[in-house]
């Protein structure tokens, strides 16, 4: 199935402050069919501003493949499950890739 035009595609990145969060939030979005994958990257080291401070903290990269009209959602997902108070949440939108592949992100998302 080709991605139809009302729907395009979009990566969702955030950070967790540890594996077992990241894998608990991301097995639970994709159950809940709001993404249709979602890859996890462990040992990243952020260097951030938090409050007046220079920050180090390691942490999760978690990259959530959906649908543009599913972004929103998921970052409301992302933000129940996180223990930050202000978690990274970024739309990435995907200018192309593999059709077969897109349709398959699209499949995969409830409608």
């Amino acid at each position: 199935m080709a991605p139809d035009d009302a729907y395009s595609t979009v990566l969702v990145y955030t950070t967790w402050p540890s594996l077992v969060e990241a894998e608990a939030a991301g097995r639970a979005i994709v159950a809940d069919g709001l993404a249709a994958c979602v890859n996890i990257m462990p040992g990243m080291i952020s260097l951030y501003r938090w409050q007046g401070e220079i920050e180090r903290a390691e942490e999760v990269v978690m990259i959530l493949k959906t649908r543009s009209d599913l972004a929103e959602p998921v970052a409301q997902a992302v933000r129940a499950r996180h223990a930050y108070d202000t978690p990274a949440i970024l739309f990435i939108p995907v200018a192309g890739g593999d059709a077969e592949y897109l349709g398959w992100i699209e499949e995969e998302t409830e409608e």
